[in-house]
Parts: structure tokens; sequence; C-alpha cells
């Protein structure tokens, strides 16, 4: 007999059965669901809906139930429907009638509203360590790696040089924004919905607030419709796993090419890179490419979850069972390639010298060298004429400008002088800029200054 059957003359199909469970994905959610009825009860017990010892024998019913369920001696009932209803004919079955009182003031509505903001918050703190440990791993070779030059590219076209350091603290603020974004998604999720029951509240006279307390909530929800049918807060964490996603893809792009024969400016570690079946010679980085691919999984999930949201009207509708498996597998997707990515780089090999060859080549300069006629006076924009037609004749002699004698520079202009050399290296071209986030080394560790100051403060 359901828990829910008394209004039904006939068993539920076998089908309906299986179809309508969701015991196999939400039985994760046992630590929070029984935090959560822990709360609950001792609540009733605090405001005399229960009384003390009806409330203490639940408790301990239900701590049993979770050292159990722990310990995996606990066969979870399809029939049961999911975690929730499972847990409690697990108590009724445990200490008798009085385990039926448990579900006094609540709904299975509230009850799942309430699982899953716990999951968020819980699932907010792992993410972040996660996200703090990659950012310190960044930090730790943008340190190693302040002088060293590499080409910045537009277009994947050889731009303006830069340092690797530089480069990487790029990354850094990615994943900066990404620690930022899921301290607002904890934000989102620190409501307690408790209390709201199927969607009109309760006529017992249950203390909220007492319930957020005991559960580390700061806040109520302020309206019970709400309460039980708001998943904004899932949206919030898979949206926030859709854009780190999105920047781990990005780097990981940044990889596999640096990795190629063209590129050799990185040499991926054994541990983190695969062979082929047929080609002896091929180290393939795998590891990146199912990082850059596992991206648009997680994208699925936000859109999943955006779809069965859109058309429900208030309150509560089943459509909302389909919320759990999205959050989950973007969690669990989210925190596995932050896992695995800090690890490839941890473990990655930079070619310094490939790197600063590949920087002189392709007129990475050639800003410079307008920016030098432009402090002799010239106007920027005819400074832009100039060196462009330098560059042409460069690329149909097959020679770069620092090939190109004083003379035949002062053929484009009389304003080139002997200095020009200077402002033409790349060195100079990389410590001249020095303008607050630019790549000049004194600038770059102001930022890993920043970025250290900041992941200290989270950790205070």
């Amino acid at each position: 007999m359901k828990l829910w059957g008394g209004r039904f003359e006939k068993a539920t199909d076998h089908m309906v059965d299986d179809f309508h469970s969701s015991i196999s994905f939400d039985k994760r959610l046992y630590a929070e669901d029984i935090s959560g009825s822990i709360a609950h009860a001792t609540m009733l017990g605090e405001t005399g809906i229960l009384t003390g010892e009806e409330a203490r024998e639940i408790v301990e019913g239900l701590k049993g139930i979770r050292k159990d369920i722990a310990q995996g001696k606990v066969q979870f009932d399809t029939e049961a429907e999911d975690i929730h209803m499972n847990i409690e004919k697990l108590l009724i079955e445990r200490i008798g009638e009085n385990g039926k009182r448990l579900h006094t003031g609540r709904s299975r509505n509230d009850q799942v509203a309430l699982d899953g903001h716990m999951f968020v918050m819980n699932a907010v703190s792992q993410t972040r360590d996660l996200l703090q440990d990659l950012m310190r791993t960044v930090l730790s070779t943008a340190r190693q790696h302040l002088d060293t030059v590499m080409p910045g590219y537009t277009h994947l076209q050889k731009a303006q040089p830069v340092t690797l350091a530089h480069h990487m603290m790029a990354w850094f603020q990615m994943l900066k924004r990404d620690d930022q974004r899921l301290r607002e998604v904890r934000d989102h999720a620190d409501s307690m919905p408790l209390g709201s029951g199927a969607l009109a509240g309760t006529t017992y006279p249950l203390n909220r607030q007492r319930v957020a307390e005991l559960l580390g909530f700061s806040r109520i929800t302020e309206n019970s419709m709400d309460g039980v049918s708001d998943r904004d807060f899932m949206l919030d964490y898979i949206y926030a796993a859709s854009v780190s996603m999105m920047h781990l893809s990005r780097f990981c792009e940044e990889l596999v090419l640096w990795s190629s024969h063209e590129f050799r400016f990185v040499e991926m570690d054994d541990g983190f890179a695969t062979g082929s079946s047929i080609m002896p010679q091929k180290k393939n980085p795998d590891v990146a490419e199912l990082i850059r691919g596992k991206t648009g999984r997680v994208y699925g999930d936000l859109i999943g979850l955006l779809t069965t949201m859109k058309g429900i009207p208030l309150a509560y509708d089943k459509d909302m069972q389909e919320d759990k498996e999205a959050l989950f597998d973007a969690h669990d997707t989210w925190t596995k390639c932050l896992l695995v990515f800090d690890g490839m780089l941890k473990t990655l090999s930079f070619r310094k010298e490939v790197m600063e060859k590949g920087a002189a080549g392709g007129f990475t300069n050639a800003t410079d060298a307008a920016d030098y006629l432009v402090r002799k006076g010239m106007p920027f924009r005819q400074a832009h004429e100039v060196v462009g037609r330098m560059v042409l004749d460069a690329i149909r002699q097959d020679k770069s400008l620092n090939e190109f004698s004083l003379a035949q520079m002062r053929e484009y202009s009389e304003l080139f002088d002997a200095d020009v050399f200077d402002a033409l290296s790349i060195l100079a071209c990389v410590s001249d800029r020095r303008v607050p986030g630019g790549p000049a080394p004194q600038a770059v560790l102001a930022s890993i200054e920043s970025g250290q100051k900041y992941l200290d403060e989270c950790n205070s």
C-alpha cells in the first residue's frame, strides 16, 4: 500500500511504478533528506506539535537509517517512488506508528525543494574548493613564467608579444569570475522552503526560522507557492557550470593547439595523454579534448532544465522531477573536469625557447614600430600606414622589421633613428607595456599578488 494510497481503489500499474519512480537517482539526496527531517522533527518537538519523546524517537530512528545507508546496508524500494518516501517507510518499519508522525506539517513538495536547496549549497562549497585549487595552480604557473615571452594572438594569427604569465593570468580572471558567480549561486540557494507545504503552507504553528537555523540557512522563503516551485537556484548552478566549462573548453582548445607539432609550445605529461592503436608516433591530448567535449553535455543540462521549467504553471508539477538528473550531471561533470584539468596543468611542460622564437615571428612588433613614430611626432593613423607598407615589403623580401637597416627604414620615414632597434626588440615590446593589466612583468606580478590576495580572503 502506498503511503498516499487512501484515496485510490486499485494499485498503480507496474509500468507506471517504474516510470514514476525517481529513487534510482534521487537516492543520492539521502543525507540532505534525513538532515531536513531531523530538523523538522526537532522543531515539531520544540513547538509541542509532537511530544519531546516522539520527536526524540523519530530523530534517533533517522540517524540510524542515515548510518545504515552510508554503510550500504539499505535496499531502496522502487514502489516507494523516491528518497523521501523510502526513508519514511524505513522509519515506520523501524519505530512503528510514531514514524507516521514525521510528515506532520509538511509535503513532499516542500521537502524535495529543501533537499534541492541543501544539495546546491553543498555543491557550491565543493565546487569552489576545486576551482580555487585550479586558480592556485594557474597562479603558480604564472609566477614561474614572468619572463617567458610568447606570441599573443587575435583571429588565431600572431598579434603582439606577451608573456606566458600574462596569458595564464587571463585564465585566472575567468576562473575568478566563475568563483564569484558561485558565491551568488549560494546566496540564491540560501533560503529555507520547508513549511511551504504542498503550496499553501500549513495550519500547524511551525517555527520555520528554527528549522532554518538548525540547517544553516540564513533566511526562509517568503511565499509558499514560490517556495515549492522555484528551481532558479538549480538553474543558477547549472548556468555557472556552463560558463565555467566554456572557460575550461577554451583553455583546452589552446592546449590542444599548443601541443601540436605545428606549435610545439607544450608537452603533455604521459599521465594525461593517450596513444593511437595504429600510429605508434601519436601522443594525443585526449584529456583536454574530452573536457572540451563534455562542455556540450553541461550546456545540454542547462537547456534541458530551462525547457522543462518554461511551461509549468504554479505551483508544483511532476515535471519538476526532471530537475535532479540535470543538476547532478552538471555538478558531477564540472567537478570531475576541474579535478582532471588541474592535474593536467600541474604536469604540463612549457617549451620556453619555442614560445620565444614564435614571439619573434609574424611581425608582432609592428604596433611598437607605429608607436615609435607616434612618440617622434607622427599622427597614429599615418604611422599605421607607414608601418603597414614596411610590413608588406618585408613579407615580399621574406625578412622581419628588425632586419631592415636604418637607411632602409628612413626610406619610409625620416623619423626613424638608431634607437628604433631597441624599441623593436621583443623584450622591449613586452616590458614597455607597464599599464595596469598589461604584460610587463611588474604589471603581471601585481596581478598575481592581487589574485593571491583574493584566494587568501576566500579562505580567511
